[in-house]
């Protein structure tokens, strides 16, 4: 596969602790348009600013419409004011410094996850990935889809497929 969910970002130069850092600097200049399109994205009534209702919106438009009150204040909490588009850098800057690839890709799938159960159906998978930021095309959607082959019911166990991703092989079934 060509592409990657959301790439750790790059090493930064040591610097002394307290020193300024500039959180544009921790990132190649494609992953910083790509958190530009998906803040773009987020920013449903394009103010410049990702709000209560902003993330309302941005979850009805996944298909979670049934998100709790208390679950949007929580995630606004983690933000340190008015989340315009350095602070959501800076919030990812923060949430991916040290993070295992294997923990970033998963977390990016779960978002998509609203019942906890590690799979996705197919289609869905398939609407999100060829419509959504960097698109998949359907070559590289077959090609996923031959190398990790949906169950029965056409769901895709992507906890397997993101440790075939991160590790090279499969995870042992218990």
């Amino acid at each position: 596969m060509d592409h990657v969910l959301l790439q750790a970002p790059k090493k930064a130069k040591k610097r002394a602790e307290g020193a300024n850092s500039n959180v544009f600097s921790m990132f190649e200049q494609t992953q910083i348009q790509e958190f530009k399109e998906a803040f773009t994205i987020m920013d449903q009534n394009r103010d410049g600013f990702i709000d209560k209702n902003d993330l309302r919106d941005t979850f009805a438009a996944l298909g979670r419409l049934n998100v709790k009150q208390e679950e949007i204040d929580e995630m606004l909490k983690e933000a340190p004011g008015p989340i315009n588009f350095t602070v959501f850098l800076t919030m990812f800057g923060e949430k991916l410094k040290g993070a295992d690839a294997e923990e970033t890709i998963l977390n990016a799938f779960k978002v998509f996850d609203g019942e906890g159960k590690g799979t996705l159906k197919k289609d869905f998978l398939t609407k999100m990935l060829t419509t959504q930021a960097d698109r998949f095309t359907p070559e590289e959607m077959e090609q996923m889809y031959s190398a990790f082959p949906p169950d029965a019911a056409d769901n895709l166990d992507y906890k397997n497929l993101v440790h075939i991703i991160t590790h090279g092989e499969e995870k042992d079934q218990e």
